[in-house]
């Protein structure tokens, strides 16, 4: 935001604060300066007044002048177009300096030139505010010019601008009347904010009808006055707003611009003979277009909100007036419009549109309630002085806002404690009393009433901050904590997270990080959702206003976005955290796309697959200590449009479901213009609940392995975890690895079977095998595959 120290001296004294001291105490008050500059710049300046002017003997469009400059008399060689005898101008002596250069003297074309007649633009004024005459040729002065003063001060370029960072929670330093307020605060001096009250309670009756259809408009007030001069603003308004960069139009438009900036409030203002059925109402869920004052055309959606006079829309709310109904030469009359606005509807709506104006930034922050108001009072006072008006109506209110009187109290021994400094009572009392917080003490508590415009103030921690910016944060003595110290130590899900994240890395994975708030169709698109999602109360838009109760459909985003920008293989993970009401839960989830390895001369690409998938969720078990054999797949029974129905499968760890894995469903990779895809979602929380197999280490086995094969006919769903299992348990220690290496259906193989090969690794801990030894158990695991999984061998 810029503050114009002249403006912001209108309200309390800073005849005596320099620029440099006033942006120091801000910035340690918590209003951050990022810099500050002349509203124009320039050295060794002064007026002076042309006495003679001739054209040059050596060219067609120079001037030669002489330049009565109060102290002497110079000649100055001008190439200005307008420059003539009689005025009274802006001379940069020589030696002074300027943005774009440094003046010396110099002889041009056989004539000596003492200096130069400047422009505003060479003073650095930049040309949205001035005129075409203004661009082209030299600034002429008024006859009142004094010659030999500034005339950077004549003119009202003696401004300082300061660049303030604003933060979110004051959004009243929108108002020059708020940081009026703060400034005198922070110099202990008297404020003087006008009051226009009488003025704008001027007229009974009134023809005009206000109203709104929506609760996203909860408080307007209109206002018709019937008569207004419209004309050119006076020059100290034109400064006014030339200095926090807002070009002047003409003095009923630059009014109602100089009251937004003043009072934080914006206002629109109608021609009144342009909205004949003198009735405005904001709606919404309006179809068409809107010709707005400069961007031309533009579509309504249903969301936006919309000001209508007689069904007809003739503004943007908050954003933009309609091109039909602005103030123009030929204005008699206006409508004032002064409401309040959904902060998050006006977002939406100016993100959509491209479009962010001085309004509609100050309507997305909050106002004050009571703030319409005031702006209208402000407002018809500055319009009776400037603009003549007259014919004056009752002013018309639609949702008046009713304000409860709001008290926060703070112990003195809290601020001590908060701050770590002493801070006398009494001065805590005088600093809350400075701010305007009408504190009173009774025994050790102080209570403030909060004015309406303190929106940031609402438990006793903000009044604390208040006392600790107020003191001064550089005045508090830093000290170290008294306490004892002690190593930190990761706890068990932050071990897994790291182990988790590390084995991905080295998988080749790039992590990603999506936003935890998530639409409504992410919501609805959730895989395993967790429950019932949180909604935000005031979202900063629909796009984040509910709290993800899964984390794939912002992964499928995110790939359908690398996808787009011609990124094919790649794969992506998350570990993150996802809500529901009563519940949070640790997920971990993935995206595969592509080639795993690039086709090379001496081997082809690899493509990623359900195995693939399969083999990062068992090898990610294994390093959190859980064997590969304790996980079971069935086929899926949620999510079934989510994924494929035969390249998917859900992932048990004992009786307990652990997440899902495999390919996109075809119908969905085509809606969301991705491939196919590899997708899992799995629950971390399950590894720390469950216990981890326990590791035996032993020396490495010194006797041979001996490896058989067997071929199967099992019934289809019997998995191969079923089967491992099973050999395992009939083999008991000699069977050291079980190995599939071939899956067949089809003919001569029963329908409802399928036909499995594997190889069996027998190995003894303190023994070389022997045929008969092998043969025995061999045939015990046959047996027990027959009976247990009714299974046939295959000749």
């Amino acid at each position: 935001m810029k503050i114009s120290m002249k403006w912001l001296g209108r309200y309390v004294d800073l005849s005596d604060i320099k620029a440099q001291d006033l942006a120091d105490k801000l910035t340690l008050a918590g209003l951050e300066v990022e810099g500050f500059e002349s509203l124009a710049h320039g050295s060794n300046l002064t007026i002076g007044h042309v006495l003679t002017c001739v054209d040059h003997p050596q060219s067609d469009h120079l001037h030669v002048c002489t330049v009565d400059l109060k102290d002497e008399i110079v000649q100055i060689v001008c190439g200005a177009p307008n420059v003539a005898q009689g005025q009274n101008v802006i001379v940069a002596k020589s030696g002074a300096v300027l943005p774009q250069l440094t003046i010396k003297k110099a002889t041009v074309r056989g004539i000596e030139s003492n200096g130069m007649i400047c422009s505003l633009s060479e003073l650095g004024v930049a040309p949205k505010y001035l005129s075409e005459e203004q661009k082209s040729g030299i600034e002429v002065l008024g006859d009142d010019a004094v010659v030999g003063t500034d005339p950077l001060a004549y003119l009202g370029l003696d401004d300082i601008i300061l660049d303030v960072k604003q933060t979110p929670n004051r959004s009243d330093f929108n108002a020059m009347w708020s940081v009026a307020m703060e400034v005198g605060a922070l110099l202990d001096r008297e404020v003087r904010l006008p009051d226009a009250r009488i003025a704008a309670n001027a007229g009974e009756a009134t023809t005009l009808k206000i109203g709104s259809t929506t609760d996203a408009c909860p408080t307007f007030y209109g206002k018709i006055i019937g008569s207004v001069s419209v004309k050119e603003s006076p020059q100290w308004m034109k400064e006014a707003l030339m200095a926090v960069g807002i070009k002047s139009i003409n003095n009923v438009v630059d009014i109602s611009n100089y009251v937004m900036v003043e009072t934080g409030q914006p206002l629109h203002f109608y021609d009144l003979a342009k909205v004949p059925h003198q009735e405005i109402i904001v709606k919404d869920k309006l179809k068409g277009d809107l010709k707005t004052l400069d961007m031309g055309s533009v579509p309504l959606f249903e969301s936006d909100l919309v000001i209508t006079s007689n069904d007809v829309p003739i503004g943007l709310a908050g954003i933009m007036g309609g091109d039909d109904s602005k103030i123009d030469e030929n204005t008699h009359g206006i409508i004032i419009e002064a409401a309040l606005f959904s902060p998050v509807r006006i977002r939406n709506t100016s993100r959509r549109v491209n479009l962010m104006t001085e309004a509609s930034l100050r309507f997305q922050k909050g106002l004050e309630p009571q703030m319409p108001d005031k702006a209208m009072h402000r407002a018809v006072e500055l319009l009776v002085e400037l603009a003549d008006a007259k014919l004056l109506e009752k002013t018309v209110e639609y949702g008046k806002p009713v304000l409860a009187k709001k008290e926060v109290s703070v112990t003195h021994t809290q601020i001590e404690s908060l701050l770590g400094t002493k801070v006398e009572l009494d001065r805590c009392v005088e600093l809350l009393r400075r701010l305007h917080l009408l504190p009173v003490v009774e025994g050790g508590t102080i209570t403030c009433t909060i004015p309406s415009y303190r929106l940031d103030l609402s438990i006793a921690e903000d009044l604390v901050e208040e006392v600790g910016r107020m003191v001064g944060y550089d005045g508090i003595q830093g000290k170290l904590p008294k306490m004892e110290t002690v190593s930190g130590e990761l706890d068990a899900r932050q071990k897994q997270r790291r182990k988790i994240r590390s084995l991905c890395i080295g998988f080749g994975m790039n992590e990603a990080i999506t936003y935890t708030l998530v639409s409504k169709a992410k919501i609805d698109n959730a895989i395993l959702p967790l429950g019932e999602a949180y909604e935000i109360l005031s979202p900063l838009s629909d796009e984040r206003r509910y709290v993800r109760v899964g984390i794939l459909p912002s992964l499928l985003e995110a790939a359908a976005y690398n996808l787009a920008h011609k990124a094919k293989d790649f794969m992506l993970y998350e570990v993150g955290s996802v809500y529901a009401k009563g519940k949070q839960e640790e997920r971990l989830a993935f995206v595969l796309s592509g080639n795993l390895t690039q086709s090379l001369w001496q081997k082809h690409s690899v493509a990623a697959d359900f195995y693939t998938g399969k083999g990062v969720v068992e090898a990610i078990a294994t390093q959190l200590g859980f064997e590969a054999n304790r996980l079971r797949y069935t086929p899926p029974k949620e999510a079934l449009d989510k994924f494929h129905p035969y390249r998917s499968a859900e992932v048990h760890l004992g009786k307990d479901r652990l997440g899902i894995v495999g390919e996109i469903h075809p119908k969905l990779a085509k809606e969301l213009g991705v491939g196919a895809l590899i997708l899992a979602e799995i629950n971390l929380e399950l590894f720390l609940q469950q216990k981890a197999t326990k590791v035996k280490y032993a020396p490495l086995n010194k006797y041979p392995v001996v490896q058989r094969d067997i071929a199967l006919v099992i019934k289809t769903e019997v998995s191969a975890g079923s089967i491992e299992s099973t050999i395992k348990k009939a083999g008991k220690s000699i069977v050291k690895g079980v190995e599939f290496f071939d899956v067949y259906t089809g003919s001569h193989v029963e329908e409802g079977s399928k036909s499995i090969a594997l190889s069996l690794y027998y190995q003894a801990d303190d023994h070389t095998l022997e045929d008969a030894e092998i043969n025995g158990i061999h045939q015990k695991i046959v047996s027990a595959l027959e009976v247990e999984l009714q299974a046939k061998l295959r000749a």
